[in-house]
């Protein structure tokens, strides 16, 4: 299989946005799928801001900054696909929404192309059933923020042939420049299955007054050299992200240490979701 230098992305949230970001940043052909017009000009300007900070910052030139958004094409239609090595689902963790999105994606790629998804806690191999030719699917598991972050979860399925986990593996480490490493297809894979019951564990002590948020919170950052606290953490990354991984996972282990707790469950179905919606453990200026 050939070096990946073209990539679509389905999803223009956080986490499409932020794999979008990186891909160009490299030097890939990006192509950004969502069926949402105003969410892919949202997107794209975001991202040509990042690039903006970036050349202010002195790593990039204004050239490169504009050759990589070049590189950029926002697409409303599913087809815009047909011409990308990997594509990477990054929907919301929803499992039906995931399932129809990938089955989608298959019908509008070559038999060649690589398919993965995003996915932080649902089963790789639950999600593989989605499509006819599951030899190659897998899961890569970015970290948000994803131009920043270092990490790749290469999650592989009994279906995924060696073929596409290497190339897969190649294109993180060559094209990407990050660390790719590879699991088995297990519950939180490796840094949720640690991550998420800490966050639920802060969660759990300020729901039963062991101490006020912000104590938590420093608590572990001068104690334990955490650049930040759980709870801070937890609304970074977006409560209502942080339930939907510990319900998925709680339905494959039922470990009581990922029982979301009453705090958390109300202030997501207020709407409050952390640092993107203005409120959550936190308020958000």
């Amino acid at each position: 299989m050939t070096a990946i230098s073209s990539v679509g992305v389905v999803g223009s949230g956080t986490m499409g946005r932020g794999i979008a970001e990186s891909a160009l940043r490299a030097g890939l052909r990006v192509v950004l799928h969502d069926s949402s017009q105003e969410a892919l000009s949202s997107a794209r300007k975001r991202i040509e801001s990042s690039l903006a900070r970036s050349v202010e910052q002195g790593q990039l030139s204004a050239d490169q900054a504009s050759e990589r958004l070049a590189l950029l094409e926002p697409a409303s239609a599913p087809d815009s696909l047909s011409g990308c090595q990997l594509v990477i689902e990054a929907v919301p963790e929803i499992l039906e929404v995931k399932l129809a999105v990938l089955a989608s994606v298959e019908g509008h790629v070559s038999r060649s192309a690589v398919i993965a998804t995003n996915t932080s806690s649902i089963p790789i191999t639950r999600l593989a059933q989605a499509l006819a030719h599951r030899d190659r699917f897998l899961g890569l598991h970015f970290f948000n923020p994803v131009p920043r972050m270092p990490l790749v979860e290469v999650i592989r399925t009994v279906h995924s042939s060696e073929g596409t986990v290497a190339a897969t593996r190649e294109f993180v480490a060559a094209g990407l420049g990050k660390t790719a490493l590879l699991l088995e297809d297990r519950p939180g894979f490796v840094v949720n299955a640690l991550l998420i019951p800490f966050l639920l564990a802060a969660a759990r002590m300020l729901d039963n007054g062991y101490a006020p948020a912000e104590t938590i919170d420093e608590a572990m950052r001068l104690g334990c050299g955490h650049p930040m606290g759980p709870l801070e953490l937890a609304d970074f990354i977006g409560l209502d992200v942080v339930c939907a991984a510990a319900d998925a996972m709680f339905g494959q282990s039922h470990d009581p240490a990922l029982v979301v707790p009453n705090n958390l469950r109300r202030l997501v179905d207020a709407g409050h979701l952390g640092a993107k919606t203005g409120r959550g453990i936190y308020p958000h200026g």
